[in-house]
């Protein structure tokens, strides 16, 4: 009965830890990256124009790594402000996820 238990309860709370380590990435782009880079990542606002951000649909970023993707939102780029600090290790990763499967 107790191993029973034990099997529920780890069904239930490995779910809802994981849920908690992966933040929904949508709202994150649209705080921190839609003013720039717009609401599709193709960098057509007037912020984005001014500054002559990459579409992030682009073939040039879709074949940056992970890692390369991460490392310009934790300490920025250019003009890029740097998000270190002010998103956690998991944010960046899911706003990584997020760019990667902007079409």
């Amino acid at each position: 009965m107790k191993k029973v238990f034990l099997a529920v309860l780890l069904l239930v709370a490995v779910p809802v830890a994981f849920a908690d380590s992966c933040p929904d990435a949508a709202p994150i782009y649209k705080a921190k990256c839609a003013m720039c880079h717009g609401a599709t990542g193709d960098g057509q606002t007037p912020t984005g124009k001014a500054m002559k951000v990459r579409d992030l649909r682009s073939a040039d970023v879709k074949k940056m790594s992970d890692a390369d993707l991460a490392k310009i939102i934790t300490d920025g780029k250019g003009k890029m402000p740097a998000y270190k600090g002010k998103l956690t290790p998991a944010e960046i990763s899911a706003l990584v996820g997020f760019i990667k499967a902007l079409k």
